[in-house]
């Protein structure tokens, strides 16, 4: 059966819509396409825009559960940052000449994605301003040293180490101790540069199908079956993030787990007189990170990882938005962004992401006799990420033996998680540790050695989120 369309929309799918009039077009019929690209997020426009660059006469068919955007890529905070600070997991991953090139090809795509924007006309309040990393606790000082460390080997220097005076000057905050400043990164409206690429695939040929959830796929015949329709093509493209947990192959690579945020009304002169008027996104380095930023409007959008946890990768409805969690993150807001004090939060939402055991995406091929081609794990951090898996899916999907295909990340399913319940309920447990140590970090008190050791037992990817 159909999925019902999700009712918590965030703010930036509300801003958006409302500037559309057009309702999409839902799949009823029979159709025959060279490639069919299953998930209208990033990754699945960014490759059906891709495909059609590199065959332009190619027959690309998109299909969408809900809307375009209506997932992740319409509700994270926007943050449009590089691979860099996941160099050193990079290199673990796929060998360190390759690592470096990725860093590289990553930090390219933030400046691609603002040229793309200028050249389509998509006004995605794209702003190169930067993104503090920042230490909001004595724990969390100099959390960001191995990586600094690792680039500087290559002679890279995407970071720039700031003081905490410095990084207090930047935000307003006092609880800051200390950051990582990288320059490059960026942010962007999240929905209106997912219903942008919407448009630009629109414009290329590739024929968008909204509100037509994937009920099967046979893959020896390479067909996409919806509730009203099918598709029937030479290859398939599955973008779709954590819902891909329902494919066995990659079942146990990816945990979806909820992340959270709010935003306030409108508060210019608040921030004007805070300080922070720079604009830079902000994140901590706790595991369950907080991460905010301003907005066009003078709003702050707050949110936090690490919320709940799926069963087996089924994800219901409660995923959407949750009510303890809107209430923890008002009570946070004011603690890490003291000009909010006093401000009306107007806007709650949340969502699954799809995570992996080491914070990475990773891409492949299903078994079958059609192509079929997958990528997820983006684990929090997709929005510049996901140009370059639709690069690596479009190539793959074409058949292409170019450097995309060829990429370390496209090798199936690098790590997995325990089987279930080991997985859930170990996750549960661990995420009880993390919590309270990262609370009495918080607090300056000691965490008893218990505590410490199960702590240590969460994997580098699997509560963190720089969005």
């Amino acid at each position: 059966m159909a999925k019902p369309v999700r009712p918590w929309r965030s703010l930036w799918l509300q801003e958006a819509l409302a500037l559309e009039e057009d309702d999409g077009e839902t799949l009823r019929q029979k159709l025959r396409a060279d490639v069919c690209v299953v998930g209208g997020g990033y990754t699945g426009l960014w490759t059906a825009i891709r495909v059609k660059e590199l065959e332009p006469a190619a027959e690309v068919v998109l299909i969408e559960g809900d809307i375009c955007g209506g997932g992740p890529s319409g509700r994270n905070g926007g943050f449009t940052l590089s691979w860099w600070p996941k160099i050193e997991t990079l290199i673990e991953r796929v060998g360190e000449e390759e690592a470096f090139w990725l860093a590289h090809v990553s930090q390219e795509a933030v400046a691609e994605i603002g040229a793309f924007c200028d050249f389509e006309g998509i006004d995605a309040h794209f702003v190169q301003n930067g993104w503090l990393w920042t230490a909001t606790s004595p724990a969390q000082l100099g959390s960001w040293a191995g990586t600094v460390q690792a680039a500087e080997r290559r002679g890279a220097r995407p970071f720039e180490i700031l003081t905490g005076e410095e990084v207090q000057a930047r935000t307003g905050s006092p609880l800051h101790l200390g950051a990582a400043f990288e320059a490059g990164a960026a942010k962007v409206q999240p929905a209106l540069l997912a219903r942008g690429l919407r448009r630009a695939a629109l414009a290329r040929g590739v024929r968008v199908f909204e509100r037509s959830p994937l009920i099967e796929l046979r893959r020896g015949e390479g067909v996409v079956r919806t509730p009203a329709g099918r598709v029937h093509a030479d290859a398939v493209v599955l973008a779709l993030g954590a819902s891909l947990a329902r494919y066995r192959e990659v079942r146990r690579a990816i945990v979806p787990l909820s992340s959270d945020m709010v935003a306030t009304e409108p508060m210019p002169e608040c921030l004007e007189q805070s300080g922070w008027t720079g604009g830079e996104c902000v994140s901590n380095c706790r595991l369950m990170v907080h991460y905010y930023r301003t907005t066009a409007d003078g709003r702050v959008t707050f949110g936090r990882g690490g919320g709940r946890l799926a069963f087996d990768g089924r994800v219901s409805p409660k995923f959407d938005y949750n009510r303890r969690q809107t209430r923890e993150l008002k009570r946070e807001l004011p603690w890490l962004v003291p000009a909010a004090r006093d401000v009306k939060v107007t806007h709650a939402w949340g969502g699954p992401i799809d995570r992996t055991t080491d914070g990475l995406p990773f891409f492949g091929t299903l078994a079958g006799r059609g192509r079929i081609v997958y990528g997820a794990g983006f684990s929090g951090n997709g929005v510049a990420p996901s140009l370059t898996a639709g690069k690596i899916l479009a190539s793959s999907a074409l058949g292409r033996d170019d450097e995309w295909s060829r990429c370390g990340l496209n090798r199936g399913v690098p790590g997995k998680f325990p089987p279930e319940p080991i997985r859930f309920v170990g996750g549960l447990v661990v995420r009880s540790a993390v919590r309270r140590k990262e609370r009495r970090e918080d607090r300056g008190r000691r965490v008893d050695p218990l505590t410490r050791k199960l702590a240590a037992f969460a994997p580098a990817g699997f509560f963190r989120v720089n969005r």
